[in-house]
């Protein structure tokens, strides 16, 4: 049985230490953090955690405790622009280069962030697109 993602890279300790300097860089940043509606940013963190695990080879608490991932309905909610898409790049590229990974799995999971980062804009110059 071949080792996944997930397992290859540390397992939980890596993705809670990720998910964790991730969120105190959103914790800064005024304009990214006024897309996170709840005064407390420890349940946005252990689902992105949980969400990121799953993905990645580990867990399938994601899925146990909230359903189908759903990524870009869950967003729909919030005006996530092209700056608030780069901010959050920003704060989860300064996440990344703290772990430390080899170069073939930084690049993978870079690349991937960068895909779903684009896939969750939805808003353009403060107006909202049809998304239906």
């Amino acid at each position: 049985m071949s080792e996944t993602f997930y397992e290859a890279v540390g397992g939980h300790a890596t993705f809670e230490r990720l998910v964790a300097r991730f969120y105190a860089g959103v914790a800064t940043d005024p304009e990214l953090r006024a897309l996170y509606p709840e005064e407390d940013l420890a349940a946005a963190e252990v689902r992105l955690r949980m969400f990121l695990e799953q993905y990645w080879g580990g867990p399938r608490t994601y899925s146990e405790q909230r359903g189908h991932p759903r990524l870009r309905m869950r967003h729909v909610p919030f005006a996530v622009t092209e700056d608030a898409r780069d901010r959050w790049l920003r704060h989860m590229r300064t996440a990344l280069d703290e772990l430390g990974l080899d170069p073939e799995h930084e690049h993978q999971l870079w690349t991937y962030l960068v895909m779903a980062a684009n896939s969750m804009v939805n808003t353009v110059e403060g107006q909202r697109p049809n998304l239906f």
